[in-house]
């Protein structure tokens, strides 16, 4: 039988004190988003991953892997930005198995008006509490997780929908 490590209270405490920092900034961040711009942090990163996509276009498949998110909860915030004007879902000719989710000129409206504020409380919350050296320290400490999280570096560390492991 495997003895478990408990964690011990200093251990304990940075474990928590992790989990909320994460938990109140991702509130954070989507209640500036909604309050803003209309859109919830979630539909945020999805026109985000689209603008930066080769013609501002991704299929599903990959969009929904780059976002590390379930294909239906993808499909019901892509049905909103659609029916918002934000988004457009077709299938091409030659391959109707695939969705291609493309963002409309309403939609990079949208992202850029938001960017601004997102900016704004993304270096408000993190960046501006941190020095330069402590900046280092949370990507290196990021990495460091990320290393055991994703062992074999199949996941793209950033997601850049020109990644090839970002694959459909």
């Amino acid at each position: 039988m495997i003895e478990t490590r408990w964690l011990d209270g200093e251990e304990q405490r940075t474990w928590r004190t992790f989990l909320m920092a994460v938990h109140l900034l991702d509130g954070a961040l989507d209640r500036q988003l909604r309050h803003d711009a209309g859109i919830p942090h979630a539909y945020y990163q999805i026109l985000a991953m689209l603008s930066e996509a080769p013609g501002r276009e991704l299929t599903m498949t990959r969009l929904a892997r780059l976002l590390r998110s379930s294909p239906s909860r993808l499909s019901h915030a892509a049905a909103r930005l659609e029916t918002d004007g934000m988004i457009r879902r077709f299938k091409r000719p030659e391959d109707r198995r695939t969705t291609i989710v493309e963002i409309t000129d309403s939609g990079m409206k949208a992202l850029e008006e938001a960017a601004f504020g997102h900016v704004r409380e993304v270096r408000r919350l993190v960046f501006d509490t941190l020095t330069h050296e402590q900046v280092d320290q949370l990507r290196e400490i990021s990495e460091s997780m990320l290393g055991a999280l994703d062992p074999q570096g199949e996941e793209p560390r950033y997601p850049d929908p020109e990644d090839p492991r970002a694959t459909d």
